[in-house]
Parts: structure tokens; sequence; C-alpha cells
């Protein structure tokens, strides 16, 4: 992708409290971050972890699975979103509250921080929001 992607945020999940307790989300919008040339998972984790600890995030790798998964706040914006990877590709989940200006601050720190080009897209599944995509 040429140019600066858009970070707009098409629609936007919805929270909800079961009342057998917890949290769930409705709904998912995503950008998905592929760079240019072929990079390894574990590469990209390290990538991401280089751009987490400069900040100025706070984050966590908040529960265990089979892929990186971390809960970031930029501490700037004050945005909040997960970012994980999978596919060789880093994603950035949009939450109820997301703001685009944490994303496009964490995309820019992260071309800044890699040597590739990345291309950008954004990926959603809430058939109510505007801009649906379908997936």
């Amino acid at each position: 992708m040429t140019g600066d992607p858009s970070f707009a945020i098409p629609a936007r999940p919805r929270r909800r409290y079961p009342s057998s307790g917890g949290v769930e989300y409705e709904g998912q919008t995503m950008f998905r971050l592929e760079p240019a040339t072929d990079v390894s998972q574990t590469a990209l984790g390290r990538l991401v972890e280089s751009v987490l600890a400069d900040g100025p995030y706070r984050s966590g790798a908040f529960i265990e699975l089979p892929m990186p998964l971390w809960l970031v706040r930029d501490e700037d914006s004050a945005d909040v979103f997960r970012v994980s990877i999978r596919d060789g590709c880093v994603r950035l989940h949009v939450l109820p509250e997301t703001g685009s200006e944490g994303l496009r601050r964490f995309y820019d720190r992260l071309v800044a921080a890699g040597d590739c080009a990345w291309a950008v897209d954004c990926r959603s599944d809430i058939a109510d929001g505007p801009g649906y995509e379908g997936g």
C-alpha cells in the first residue's frame, strides 16, 4: 500500500457483561498490518515487544494463548487496544473506546522500528456499523 493508511474505525464492538460474570465483546474490528517482506512470527513478536518497551505504552500479555497477545494502553493518547500476531501479521484489535490516534501512533512506531514497508487493511464483522466490510 502506498501513502499513509487510514486508521478510521468503521464500526466498534459492543461490550456486554453476562450474568455468569466476565466481559464479552460482540463483533470485531481489526487492522491487519502485513510486512512487505517475509518476517517470522518470532521476529514480529520481538519487533512488537521493542515498540511496546520504547513507550509510551503500558502493556501486558494477559492470557495464555497459542499466539502472542497484548493488552496495550498508549499513555499519551489514552487509547486502549489489543495487539496480536497471527499468520505473519500484526493485528490491532479495536475495543469499544479505542481511538484512531492510538492505532496510528502504534503503526508509525512499528514502521520506524522495522526495516520494511507495511500493507494495512481494516476488517470488521459488525453488520450494523457504518463501513461494514463483512469480515
